[in-house]
């Protein structure tokens, strides 16, 4: 037993040694940083892309929605682990569109220009922000509605899902974007 305390000591020792420079941390808490979430500008001139066709059919109404509702959708072959993440915001955002204040027709063209510019910018994930409806007449939220039917018609659209409150929370959506190369 005695080697045995010998050897604690000996190791003790050694430790102290080793850390006697040692400088005492300032703070006892992790700083866990999110990733950095970058807006590009997407640029667009009339002459360089000509305007497609609107991919959003009007002729469905769309069911409404709440206002603190969480939206979400899983397109087919979306992997879980890919949605996941999406889903708690930790795929880099490349770009964002405020739709706050548009008419239902002028929200709708614009996203159809914003998927296509996304597209041929090759850019995957997107933050829309839509708001919850409370300003509106009714305090209904008629554009987050809207914009679930829409998204979801897309062919471009993998995957969407309402954001982190950070980033705007049910006012808010995550958008995963196809490739280019895949949109049929």
């Amino acid at each position: 037993m005695a080697d045995n305390e010998t050897d604690n000591d000996d190791d003790f020792a050694l430790f102290r040694q080793e850390v006697k420079d040692a400088q005492p941390l300032r703070q006892n808490r992790a700083q866990i940083e999110t990733p950095q979430k970058t807006s590009v500008r997407l640029m667009r001139t009339a002459s360089q892309t000509p305007r497609l066709e609107d991919p959003f059919s009007t002729l469905v109404e769309a069911e409404l929605v709440g206002n603190e509702e969480t939206l979400s959708y899983q397109g087919e072959g979306v992997q879980h682990r890919l949605f996941s993440k999406l889903r708690t915001g930790r795929i880099h955002l490349e770009a964002e569109l405020d739709l706050h204040g548009l008419t239902l027709d002028a929200a709708r063209m614009t996203l159809a220009d914003f998927i296509q510019q996304c597209q041929l910018q090759q850019i995957r994930c997107v933050r829309l922000i839509h708001g919850k409806g409370w300003s509106s007449r009714e305090h209904k939220p008629v554009l987050k509605s809207h914009l679930n039917q829409w998204l979801r018609q897309h062919p471009a659209i993998l995957a969407f899902h309402s954001a982190t409150i950070e980033d705007g929370g049910t006012g808010a959506l995550y958008v995963l974007l196809r490739r280019k190369q895949d949109v049929s």
